[in-house]
């Protein structure tokens, strides 16, 4: 396994390139907990580098959630890392609060000199549901059908036509009669990385939940990386993967990152029953696209280390295809 520690289990990640240096960030929880079903409320964010996503320098934790009382006392989730235009370290994660049980999730913002010390802008908080467009979200759970006011796993990249900044998120839509037609691609805007505004989905259906969104362009064109699980895949789109439903991680193909975006047909990218790979994320490196995630459930344990990176290879048809002996599908 690329990275794992021996006294945390380790899930999703997401990773940062400066220059010939890989930042990679993760969640980890203390194995002594013993229920892996509880890292999620034992979370914390650790750090480490590579310069080839492959052997792996350790720099302990890197952020944790706040101190109560806070929106972002009880966890620190999944997010993004990026520099600003003069160089600065941005941060931008999912934070939930003990007062609430976890159940309402928000967008939060830290900054740093060094991309491993962070400290919250603020109280952190940058993003809630309210605002004009909230109301084609499900923003409170007063109405939604799901087990959480979902919220979580920003993605922020510069507009690559504009310059502003742009932030993808996993949510889900009001008002849709079938609870696995409901998730959605949530979609943000903001002019200085500290202000946002709640824009409408970017895109929606297919699953009860997408999720940890990654966009990157490759080659003129525009993707959309998501995981999702079996039991997530709607009444229609399980009749669209040639296999069935799967757990593990797949692609949206659009025009440009505001979309129209729709679901790469054919074959799910790296899925499995039951899962065992998760959260891949795609690294555009000298040599090609890598794809990195964790080890899930291979074989009914859950394992928790990020696997080799695999490659992926685009298709004259713009299809991303994890090389074959490299897919956790057997």
């Amino acid at each position: 396994m690329v990275i794992a520690l021996k006294d945390d289990w380790i899930w999703d990640s997401w990773y940062y390139r400066d220059g010939d240096l890989w930042h990679g960030y993760f969640l980890k929880a203390p194995k002594s907990i013993e229920d892996p079903d509880l890292r999620h409320w034992n979370v914390t964010q650790g750090h480490a580098t590579s310069t080839d996503l492959v052997n792996w320098t350790h720099h302990g934790t890197c952020f944790a959630p706040a101190d109560s009382p806070a929106w972002d006392d009880y966890t620190t989730w999944t997010g993004s890392v990026l520099r600003d235009h003069d160089g600065g370290w941005h941060l931008f994660y999912t934070g939930s609060s003990k007062a609430e049980d976890g159940l309402y999730q928000r967008i939060g913002h830290a900054v740093s000199d060094n991309g491993h010390d962070w400290q919250r802008v603020a109280d952190g908080c940058c993003l809630d549901l309210t605002g004009e467009h909230a109301h084609l979200y499900e923003a409170s759970m007063d109405e939604s059908v799901w087990h959480d006011r979902a919220m979580r796993d920003p993605w922020v990249m510069k507009d690559p036509h504009g310059d502003g900044w742009l932030m993808f998120f996993t949510a889900r839509i009001n008002d849709e009669p079938e609870p696995n037609a409901g998730g959605c691609i949530g979609f943000a805007t903001s002019d200085d990385l500290t202000t946002w505004t709640l824009q409408p989905p970017v895109f929606v259906g297919g699953f009860g939940q997408i999720e940890v969104p990654q966009v990157f362009e490759k080659n003129g064109r525009w993707y959309l990386m998501f995981c999702a699980c079996a039991e997530h895949f709607s009444a229609a789109q399980a009749k669209q993967i040639p296999t069935g439903p799967v757990t593990g991680s797949h692609y949206l193909m659009g025009d440009s990152p505001r979309g129209p975006w729709r679901i790469a047909d054919g074959p799910f990218l790296d899925g499995a029953l039951p899962g065992k790979r998760y959260c891949a994320r795609v690294c555009d490196t000298d040599a090609g696209l890598l794809l990195l995630g964790f080890v899930d459930r291979p074989d009914g344990d859950f394992v928790g280390q990020i696997a080799d990176p695999a490659p992926v290879d685009i298709g004259p048809d713009g299809r991303l295809r994890v090389r074959a002996d490299q897919r956790m599908d057997d």
